[in-house]
């Protein structure tokens, strides 16, 4: 008997879009057609801390989600809290696009992640609780027997002790410097012989776990000790004919923005002197334990120079960020089941030949589900291919020993002609590109910063080769990082082409950021700050045009963030007038839909789940709706956020090939839509609503959908005659 029950309102693909919602005290005109940016990133953090208690994740990636839930947190507070508190001492009351100024902001952000991070403790001790029962058992010092003291002192004399640095507190030792996420502990001693009080700093070093794996118990369970535990245990090393009377430990967070000269003359080295400047910036939070003893803890207020407000007593365990060190592979069962990315049947019927797979046709990867290695391998063959003349490349973000370095590098030194586009503001990558910058300039590479005022945030290579008596140009365009570890866990699509028209635009971008000469006739290319964002106005009004045509109009997006108020305004006119507007946005949503006379016809979903959601995609029906043929369709490095369209260099490139198309729409874009177990519905009002699974057995979930089944434009001499339904196995 088939089952006839409506589809979910999750589910994009089937089900209808909702009646609008009449909101008598929205003005459709006024600042509360957005949502604050700050409120809704905080949003999005509460759906990472959700997956931490979902019953249908494995315990040791609930704790992943918890840790990359507190790093996130911490990086908000250090960039985005930081910078509106300058503004609000700065007297600046400019409102943000949804009305409030930078310390109304302030307010509701401090009551909502003091929410959180209560939230993440009370998690962090139910996890705790489960893993305890799973035989991972995290000791406190009384739960040690005497072998177990015996091994600790041993390791600490061997492994903390040479790093340690304990400073006494007084007038004759100045408070130290604590940097930037540093984490320490302030202990009261009084000494035996006379009672004496001394207070000190136990500064712990980041290079050393935090958490210290004891030895096998002969039971099965693995233990660990905190090293802050470590650290009281063997107070008595530190301090001779001293006795703990009290202590507490502290975490700071400091502003981590970064303000650089635009004119300065050696880029390089105006960031190094800022990367320094960010490590002493002003503190915005002190963690400190609760319980702690009131003249330790005024003590440790005042030498700071802090006050009260910007001072967290954590119930629990400070630096919860560092519990990734916790999820071990000695228990698989408590990890997702392990998955290896594809390598597409189109590179193994060209005996891995990247060249003689683009040359047959367009081909879309989608990112972790067919492996990065094939970005990789694509720069490695240009290397040593002796009819490879030039490579140009950007790197935005890209790990420490990057493959794709060593390969420019090597065909640096081979002779060919490199151009490395080099982004020196990628935040918290600053310091590692300018190590490749250096390493590229030894190989004999043209490395290049791009302009002052903008970050170049698009991603493109391209390989020239000789062909034939011509030149030929192999281009890589895509939606993320040219980064073989995050590439593992982030969603993200990489096309490769040697269509002569994107050859030229990839060329043109290439000019414009090495010589800023603005591109022009760009064919099937459109880019920030100069013609993007205008490209996308366009395209949401031609789907207004379809529909007063009697034509449907459907929009289909996908992106990281959408805050860009003209955009936003744009879907707001689509949807009054009829256009279906369907959205996959991640993280930060502005756009408030589903509200009578604002925004009918719009929906938005986000997925978070098991791989990191980071692909920019849109399609527009053209007159035919979604899924179709006509379909106009688009990835991106660009989100729709005013910094994305306005002021980076960012790419948009229209997909043509039949194939590549049809895989953007009808698998991609189509799974997403209709994922259930992983989503999360906007209301108008504002608040995330999780798609009700609890009495499904295999809720459809677009991450295993991809896993399973091939993609369309990899499928080389397999075909696509068995092109897959949107079903996938069940368990």
């Amino acid at each position: 008997m088939l089952d006839e029950s409506p589809p979910s309102p999750a589910d994009f693909l089937h089900a209808p879009v909702p009646d609008p919602v009449a909101l008598d005290d929205l003005d459709p005109l006024g600042p509360e057609r957005f949502f604050n940016r700050e409120l809704s990133w905080l949003a999005f953090n509460w759906r990472v801390l959700e997956e931490a208690s979902n019953p249908r994740v494995p315990l040791l990636e609930r704790l992943r989600f918890l840790s990359i839930s507190a790093a996130n947190l911490d990086e908000f507070t250090t960039v985005r809290v930081a910078g509106l508190r300058e503004l609000a001492r700065a007297g600046n009351t400019t409102p943000a696009a949804d009305g409030r100024s930078p310390a109304e902001q302030l307010v509701l952000i401090d009551g909502d992640a003091r929410k959180l991070l209560e939230s993440q403790q009370e998690v962090w001790k139910t996890l705790c609780r489960q893993m305890h029962d799973a035989g991972i058992r995290i000791l406190s010092p009384e739960d040690l027997s005497s072998d177990d003291r015996a091994a600790m002192a041993d390791h600490f004399l061997r492994a903390v002790f040479p790093i340690l640095s304990p400073l006494a507190i007084d007038p004759a030792h100045p408070f130290p410097f604590i940097p930037n996420e540093g984490f320490a502990l302030a202990v009261e001693l009084r000494r035996r012989a006379d009672g004496r009080v001394l207070r000190a700093l136990l500064p712990i070093p980041a290079q050393i776990d935090r958490f210290i794996r004891l030895p096998d118990a002969g039971d099965g369970t693995v233990r660990f000790l905190p090293l802050e535990s470590l650290l009281l245990l063997q107070i008595g090393r530190l301090f001779a004919g001293y006795d703990l009377a009290g202590h507490l430990a502290f975490r700071v967070l400091r502003d981590s923005d970064l303000e650089v000269e635009e004119e300065a003359e050696d880029l390089v080295r105006e960031f190094e002197t800022a990367l320094k400047r960010r490590r002493r910036g002003e503190i915005v939070r002190l963690k400190v334990t609760a319980n702690a003893p009131d003249a330790l803890l005024d003590e440790v207020l005042e030498e700071i120079g802090i006050t009260d407000a910007e001072v967290v007593q954590v119930d629990g365990m400070i630096g919860l960020a560092n519990l990734k060190e916790l999820v071990l592979d000695d228990f698989p069962h408590l990890l997702w089941p392990s998955f290896t990315p594809r390598v597409p049947e189109r590179v193994l019927d060209h005996d891995g030949d990247m060249f003689a797979a683009i040359r047959s046709k367009d081909m879309l990867l989608h990112h972790p589900y067919e492996t990065f290695d094939m970005v990789n391998r694509f720069l490695a063959q240009a290397a040593i291919d002796p009819d490879v003349v030039a490579i140009k490349q950007t790197l935005y973000r890209t790990s420490r020993d990057s493959p794709i370095v060593a390969s420019l590098c090597a065909a640096a030194e081979a002779g060919k002609t490199v151009t490395a586009l080099v982004e020196l503001k990628a935040r918290f990558d600053e310091a590692a590109n300018i190590r490749q910058s250096r390493r590229l300039e030894r190989a004999g590479a043209h490395v290049v910063y791009g302009f002052t005022q903008y970050k170049t945030h698009a991603k493109i290579s391209t390989v020239v080769r000789r062909e034939g008596g011509r030149l030929v140009t192999y281009s890589h365009f895509g939606t993320g990082n040219y980064h073989p570890i995050t590439a593992r866990i982030y969603t993200d699509l990489s096309l490769f082409t040697c269509a002569p028209a994107l050859g030229r635009d990839a060329t043109k971008v290439f000019n414009y950021v090495s010589g800023y000469a603005p591109p022009d006739g760009l064919e099937n290319l459109s880019i920030s700050p100069s013609s993007l964002k205008d490209h996308l106005l366009r395209s949401i009004a031609a789907e207004v045009d379809h529909v007063r045509a009697g034509r449907p109009g459907v929009i289909w997006a996908k992106m990281n963030s959408l805050i860009e108020p003209d955009v936003i305004d744009a879907l707001y006119v689509a949807g009054r007038a009829g256009v279906r507007v369907d959205l996959v946005v991640r993280g930060i949503c502005g756009l408030r839909p589903g509200v009578e006379g604002l925004s009918p016809n719009i929906r938005v979903k986000s997925i978070v789940g098991r791989f990191l959601e980071h692909s920019r995609i849109v399609c527009f029906g053209n007159g035919g709706g979604l899924p179709s043929k006509k379909a106009r369709v688009y990835i991106s490095s660009a989100d729709w956020m005013g910094r994305n369209l306005n002021r980076r260099v960012e790419t948009l490139v229209e997909c043509v090939n039949p194939t590549v198309k049809a895989q953007i729409v009808d698998q991609i874009m189509a799974a997403n839509m209709a994922d259930l177990a992983q989503s999360w519905v906007l209301q108008p009002c504002g608040e995330w609503v999780r798609a009700d699974v609890a009495d499904l057995d295999n809720p459809f979930s677009c991450h295993r959908f991809f896993m399973e089944n091939p993609s369309l434009s990899g499928r080389g001499s397999a075909g696509a005659g068995d092109a897959p339904t949107l079903t996938h196995s069940v368990g």
